[in-house]
């Protein structure tokens, strides 16, 4: 039976019922509801809050820690907490302002996003800490974002500097994350496996916090404890494919044939959290906030002004259509975008991938009520930036202008930071000791 409606009924999605529900929002109330998103996110991959559950049996024998990344040194501690009673030893490396203290494992800091001389002291402290060890020695490998980086060993016949410009020029081509380890694992020895084959006949258990789309353990960190099954044709595919020049040191390496290391069939790799993990930790703090969260996907990439556009239609559509999901709801997504500098480009501003990304959704929504959204890397450190994220507002364009921003010029010039500094909408947590990659938050109401 049709359903009459009297002059006093008001559609769930008319202009009148947007209106109602979007007074019922203020934007303290909206920041606050993103915030505690984001936040409940992160909090869900702290490793003290997830390790102690996935750890392997005591071994009869040595245990041995290594471990290289954002949150290597917050798993370290969390390791020692969770055994106070076996006697441990190691080192693992984080980037320099990620320490956390521990008193059994070392804990170096190196370089990051191009790899330093002590990312390079740090590979071979490694190295040097798995030599020699016995079928009943445990290795337990603590492995996270950033840890390509951070532990670095040239091949024979290249040095850290021809490494180094090869990150450096992957980081300004818009090669995926994916991509990049790939080359970056073929001019390495300890990557693609290269650490767990030096810890043979030992076994090596490795836990890992996931930081890229598709939780691919060879990507996380380059993989160090994982067998590689790409080729040296595949690292040359994509240097052409960017267009990249390499060192000659580099070519030639890349010309060599492989020469593989034995992994032990004993060896175990377990993910202790991801980010889907962390956006069903987002969702169901939703939830209690009163919102309808819908999940779009944990390994979103591209070009982060275009995922900003598209992030904008997708809450407009919401929005006026009720579709995907009718408001009060939050759209929920996670992975790596990128941003690409083109050569003939003047020297961009300050940004990350999160602020572009925003910045670029702000331009499409052009000021449209009732969507607000954050977006922030759950590390703490958006790009190469201080800031985790920012989040946008209906009034983020209108703010922006009064104090004299063009936010179209802003966002092509990859000046996004600079922006949200002077509108005071930055996302300041400082490094949180774990990451699970982007986190992103739209609220629509």
């Amino acid at each position: 039976m049709d359903t009459v409606m009297n002059d006093t009924t008001i559609h769930p999605f008319s202009a009148t019922a947007r209106t109602t529900m979007a007074t019922d929002w203020t934007d303290g109330r909206a920041r606050t509801t993103l915030r505690g998103i984001l936040d409940a996110a992160i909090r869900s991959a702290m490793p003290d809050v997830v390790l102690a559950r996935y750890l392997p049996p005591r071994p009869k024998g040595k245990c041995v820690v290594v471990g290289a990344g954002k949150a290597a040194a917050a798993m370290a501690a969390a390791l020692e907490q969770a055994w106070p009673d076996v006697d441990l030893t190691g080192c693992v490396v984080t980037r320099d302002g990620h320490m956390a203290p521990t008193r059994r494992i070392r804990v170096l800091e190196a370089a990051h996003p191009v790899p330093d001389s002590r990312s390079e002291a740090a590979a071979r402290a490694m190295m040097s800490e798995v030599a020699g060890l016995g079928p009943d020695d445990l290795v337990i490998a603590l492995i996270s974002g950033g840890g390509s980086a951070l532990l670095e060993l040239p091949k024979d016949g290249l040095t850290l500097d021809d490494i180094r410009v090869v990150n450096r020029a992957l980081l300004h081509s818009g090669a995926s994350i994916r991509d990049m380890n790939v080359v970056r694992r073929h001019l390495s020895a300890i990557k693609g496996g290269g650490l767990a084959a030096a810890a043979s006949p030992a076994r090596v258990v490795t836990l890992a916090i996931s930081d890229v789309p598709g939780d691919d353990p060879l990507t996380i960190a380059s993989g160090p404890t994982v067998a590689d099954p790409t080729t040296a044709a595949d690292a040359r595919s994509i240097i052409a494919h960017y267009g990249i020049t390499v060192p000659d040191a580099v070519r030639r390496v890349l010309m060599q044939p492989p020469v593989n290391g034995t992994l032990s069939p004993r060896n175990r790799y377990t993910l202790v959290s991801t980010p889907f993990m962390a956006l069903q930790a987002a969702a169901s703090v939703a939830r209690e906030y009163g919102l309808t969260p819908l999940v779009l996907g944990d390994a979103l990439e591209g070009e982060s002004r275009d995922a900003g556009t598209l992030m904008a239609g997708i809450a407009l559509s919401a929005r006026q259509h009720g579709m995907p999901v009718a408001g009060p709801a939050v759209l929920l997504s996670g992975g790596e975008t990128t941003v690409t500098i083109r050569p003939d480009q003047p020297t961009p501003g300050h940004g990350g991938r999160n602020t572009e990304f925003l910045l670029s959704m702000a331009n499409a929504l052009q000021g449209r009520e009732g969507i607000w959204a954050i977006a922030a890397d759950s590390d703490g450190i958006d790009g190469t930036e201080d800031a985790a994220g920012a989040i946008i507002t209906p009034t983020t364009l209108s703010r922006a202008r009064a104090l004299g921003c063009d936010p179209r010029a802003y966002l092509r010039a990859h000046d996004s930071y600079t922006l949200f500094q002077q509108t005071g909408d930055l996302i300041m947590t400082g490094p949180t000791l774990t990451n699970v990659n982007d986190i992103r938050a739209v609220l629509v109401v």
